[in-house]
């Protein structure tokens, strides 16, 4: 395996420049990723597979998921992909590339975990700044347009929240400069980690009903049973931040979930699945508390 691995890639750098691959390359592989693993759960929704693990009852309408995916794809070409150019000379002097030898997996591994803790932290906090309520009102309510969200709806938003919260995924990178390898592998694993934490699906088997302060690596089922892969469950956590009021949502992190708790921002969720747990129905009195 790490021979084949080596070989594809020494097609990819004799073939193509550090600069398409840095930008295009990993333009081409977010896209790829997020749409493969978005589009099923609109198809899940659809055809009413799995519905009793759907999170709310309620069903986006067709001309609204048409209108999420146009809107998406003026996002990544009009914001995403002129980013990832202009902020291509800042990555190369920090030290990326993209050469032989390919970096060890403790390496990888090192690098793609700091990135995910460095990253929940920051957003954390810009996402809570984002529910104040004049950047609620004037940016980031575009994202809340969802309140029953799908995979789809992790990047769908204004194009200023796009810039300001992709900031914390992209900073990990930037000052490390790792091999352009690991950078394509944490945007894997940050794609497949949004997308299944907006699915508005919640499984028994997620980890993070074992794992109170983390929302955990397990196997997740799309594609109706057919494809495993290694995913981060949180997805009825995130859920929660989607269907109450801007002003009360808490759960404002990305990955882990111990920022919320620290910091109290989860009590509403956490109230909210203790009433559920003794068989008490969710009610919208309870969403305004």
């Amino acid at each position: 395996m790490p021979f084949i691995i080596e070989s594809a890639w020494q097609y990819l750098i004799i073939n193509f420049s550090d600069f398409q691959l840095a930008c295009f390359g990993t333009f081409f592989l977010h896209e790829i990723v997020f749409f493969l693993s978005g589009l099923p759960f609109i198809w899940l929704e659809r055809a009413g597979w799995l519905s009793n693990y759907k999170i709310q009852t309620k069903i986006n309408s067709p001309e609204s998921k048409e209108r999420c995916i146009i809107r998406l794809l003026v996002l990544h070409f009009g914001v995403n992909l002129p980013a990832m150019i202009f902020s291509y000379p800042v990555f190369k002097y920090m030290g990326m590339h993209s050469s032989l030898p390919l970096p060890s997996w403790r390496v990888v591994l090192t690098q793609i975990i700091f990135y995910f803790i460095l990253e929940d932290f920051l957003f954390y906090w810009e996402h809570r700044i984002m529910h104040t309520k004049w950047l609620y009102k004037h940016v980031h309510r575009v994202h809340h347009e969802y309140a029953t969200p799908f995979g789809l709806t992790s990047e769908y938003g204004h194009p200023a929240e796009i810039l300001f919260l992709g900031f914390p995924t992209m900073l990990g990178p930037a000052i490390t400069g790792p091999h352009l390898i690991t950078l394509w592998l944490y945007t894997v694993l940050r794609v497949l980690e949004t997308v299944e934490a907006h699915c508005g699906y919640h499984f028994p088997w997620s980890p993070s009903n074992f794992l109170p302060l983390y929302g955990g690596f397990g196997y997740f089922d799309y594609f109706s049973i057919v494809k495993i892969y290694i995913s981060i469950s949180r997805a009825d956590f995130h859920d929660y931040h989607h269907r109450v009021l801007y002003t009360k949502s808490g759960n404002y992190s990305s990955t882990f979930t111990y920022m919320d708790r620290i910091f109290g921002t989860d009590i509403g969720y956490r109230k909210l699945k203790a009433l559920k747990n003794t068989g008490v129905e969710y009610s919208s009195e309870q969403k305004k508390q």
